[in-house]
């Protein structure tokens, strides 16, 4: 089932401590971004891969672009203030039924996933990539805890996230009249009450946020040179 897909990608990094756009921070030996356009530029369902950059990047982006597989497909689209804005722009260059939404520093996504949740959005509207939560979970006030809350039932969000096309417009553009930002693009279709279905997902769909991330990533991409597909 085809598919457009969302990348912002005109974050600043600054948890990465990098002093530039993380994506352009390698990861054996190749941008973070190209890592994360392998799977969408090899799919042949994928038929636009939308990056929201920053405007002053997008030079380099088409650079570092050049002669990677999925340059054709690409379309470029700057940001806004918020991820949310990025994102909104971003859904302004859409056109297929179904839309994806995906971090830039979310390299290890899994073709699979990607094709439930297409799938997922198509039959329900909306869908979500998760994993159980593993740790125990406690709520505090002031440092003092409060209660142990019960793990059972929760989830660890991650992207993509997949959204039949009128549905995640119509969510952010009432976002947009109410001034309301939510956490990730499902927090916006929760809030004009309709379901959001959850596809798990693995435990190596990090995203790369700071430094210590970066270990992580080799040693997937390591895990994965050893025949772990």
């Amino acid at each position: 089932m085809d598919y457009q897909v969302i990348i912002p990608a005109a974050g600043s990094g600054k948890r990465m401590g990098a002093g530039r756009n993380k994506l352009f921070i390698e990861v054996a030996n190749r941008p973070v971004i190209l890592h994360t356009l392998d799977v969408f530029a090899y799919d042949p369902h994928c038929k636009k891969i939308i990056l929201v950059v920053q405007s002053g990047d997008e030079s380099h982006f088409k650079d570092i672009l050049t002669g990677h597989p999925g340059h054709e497909k690409i379309e470029f689209v700057f940001g806004g203030d918020e991820r949310q804005h990025s994102v909104f722009n971003g859904l302004k260059a859409a056109s297929e039924q179904i839309i994806l939404v995906h971090d830039g520093a979310r390299p290890f996504i899994r073709q699979h996933t990607i094709s439930r949740l297409v799938q997922s959005a198509h039959d329900n509207g909306a869908a979500i990539a998760a994993v159980p939560v593993k740790d125990t979970i406690k709520r505090a006030d002031q440092n003092q805890v409060v209660e142990t809350v019960d793990r059972s039932g929760l989830w660890q969000i991650q992207t993509p996230q997949a959204f039949r096309l009128p549905i995640l417009m119509s969510a952010h553009k009432q976002a947009e009249e109410q001034g309301y930002l939510g956490t990730d693009e499902a927090s916006l279709v929760e809030k004009i009450g309709l379901p959001v279905m959850i596809i798990e997902s693995d435990y190596d769909n990090i995203k790369l946020t700071t430094p210590e991330d970066l270990y992580f990533a080799e040693a997937i991409l390591a895990k994965r040179k050893m025949g772990d597909e």
